[in-house]
C-alpha cells in the first residue's frame, strides 16, 4: 500500500505504553508473571485477561478466545483483537540481572532455550512462558547505546 505524501503531520510516539500477549490459561499467566516474573498486577477481569505493570509500561495478557469479541461495554468500545500462537515480548535487564533471571526461571522449571550475545556484545536468554510465547530478557545495548 502507497500512502499519499500529503499526510497531516503528527509527531512519532515517544514509548510503548502497553504489549500484549495470549494466555488460554490465565491463571497459569497470572501465576507466572505475578510469582515468577515478580511483576505487579493492575487489573484482572476473570476469563477475559489479567493486566501488569512493567515499569512505566503495562503488559497485557488476554484469553485469546474472549478478545475475538469486541467489548459489550458501550463506554469502553474497545473493537475485537488478538492473535494465535506463540508471541515474542523483551524485558530489559542487566548482565548480572540476566544471570540471577537465569537461575530464577531454571529454578521455576522454565528451561533457557538460548543464551548468547549478539553481534554488538548485547547478551539476550530466550525462554517461554506457560502459554508458549517466547519471552526474552536483554540488555538495553541491544537496541541502545550504553552512556
Amino acid at each position: 500500500m502507497t500512502y499519499p505524501a500529503d499526510l497531516p503531520p503528527a509527531p512519532s510516539p515517544g514509548a510503548i505504553l502497553e504489549s500484549a500477549l495470549y494466555a488460554d490459561n490465565l491463571d497459569a499467566a497470572a501465576a507466572f508473571y505475578g510469582d515468577v516474573m515478580g511483576l505487579p498486577e493492575v487489573v484482572r477481569v476473570e476469563g477475559r485477561h489479567i493486566f501488569f505493570r512493567v515499569g512505566a509500561g503495562i503488559l497485557l495478557v488476554f484469553d485469546p478466545a474472549a478478545t475475538v469479541e469486541g467489548s459489550s461495554n458501550p463506554k469502553l468500545p474497545v473493537p475485537p483483537h488478538g492473535a494465535r500462537g506463540p508471541g515474542h515480548l523483551c524485558f530489559s535487564a542487566t548482565a548480572d540481572e540476566l544471570d540471577q533471571w537465569r537461575h530464577r526461571l531454571q529454578a521455576a522449571g522454565h528451561p533457557i532455550e538460548a543464551d548468547f550475545q549478539w553481534p554488538n556484545g548485547a547478551r539476550s536468554i530466550y525462554f517461554r512462558d506457560p502459554a508458549g510465547n517466547s519471552i526474552e530478557i536483554a540488555e538495553p545495548r541491544l537496541w541502545f547505546d550504553e552512556e
